[in-house]
């Protein structure tokens, strides 16, 4: 009987325990309103949104592309026998995959999260893309090409970290991040090479720059914006631009060999209306 009784002491406390853990995850990321602020309203498109674009510059000689010793995995050393690191991809002086998105900003409004399931793809045993990002809720799609086993396990600071096995020929994984953050690291534990990362927003306005350093940003509501690139290696930058109606902005970054790194900061907005932490602590356990 005295071991019956501790026994349920322990699971009541258990389950105490997690629901504060249960509510401490709801409340992490949301923004601390203003006071006297307006509560966050739906956007509805107007006709008169505009674009920023831009090109990411690197100026100076751009550290060597090492070559990746895949010799500890057979199978992927046959499919990417010539495996180049791609930390710092430079071409023509030009940064590739350079995350940008609007720091601030859009405070007053809120998005929802598309249907669209961007795709998070294991093959030659390399993440492809390296850089993406989606929004907070947004279902992404993780899948695998390669005839190998992979490890999928992002670790996040803000969000529930998981880490799920994907064996050759599985399901896609379906997973989404609750709260906004930038960035969350992706590594496979069976491939100590492998990296991703993935910026989580609460709206859609992000791009990635692409082989010659260009990005776009589509769709924006005129106003005033801070638009942040955020780099794996050289950290972050920040622009400010003032969109009109219809209008299209053109900005630059500029990054330089040798730089250290500059962390960047989300500034946290306005709460995002999701489900409570149980699915998502589901997922983790998965």
């Amino acid at each position: 009987m005295t071991i019956w009784r501790a026994s349920s002491l322990v699971l009541v406390l258990v389950f105490a325990a997690l629901s504060l853990q249960c509510g401490r995850r709801q409340e992490v990321g949301e923004a601390p309103t203003e006071e006297g602020a307006a509560p966050a309203v739906a956007y509805q498109p107007t006709g008169d949104e505009g674009t920023i674009t831009g090109v990411v510059n690197f100026t100076g000689q751009p550290p060597q592309r090492r070559r990746i010793q895949m010799d500890a995995d057979p199978i992927c050393a046959q499919k990417n026998p010539n495996a180049l690191s791609e930390d710092v991809i430079v071409n023509n002086g030009k940064l590739q995959n350079v995350f940008v998105y609007v720091k601030s900003g859009l405070e007053k409004y809120s998005f929802s999260a598309p249907a669209e399931e961007p795709v998070l793809d294991q093959n030659g045993c390399m993440y492809r893309p390296r850089v993406l990002g989606v929004m907070a809720g947004q279902n992404l799609k993780i899948i695998t090409s390669d005839p190998t086993n992979h490890n999928v396990h992002p670790t996040p600071k803000n969000n529930p970290e998981w880490n799920v096995n994907q064996p050759p020929g599985s399901e896609p994984i379906i997973r989404s991040f609750p709260r906004p953050e930038v960035m969350i690291p992706v590594k496979c534990n069976q491939h100590p090479w492998m990296r991703a990362y993935i910026g989580v927003l609460r709206h859609p306005f992000h791009a990635v720059s692409r082989e010659d350093g260009s990005f776009e940003i589509k769709g924006l509501p005129p106003g005033e914006y801070e638009i942040e690139a955020w780099h794996e290696r050289y950290g972050a930058q920040v622009a400010k631009v003032t969109v009109g109606a219809k209008e299209t902005k053109r900005i630059e970054f500029t990054y330089a060999a040798g730089q250290v790194y500059r962390p960047g900061s989300l500034r946290l907005m306005p709460a995002l209306m999701l489900p409570c932490c149980e699915e998502m602590m589901g997922h983790a356990t998965k």
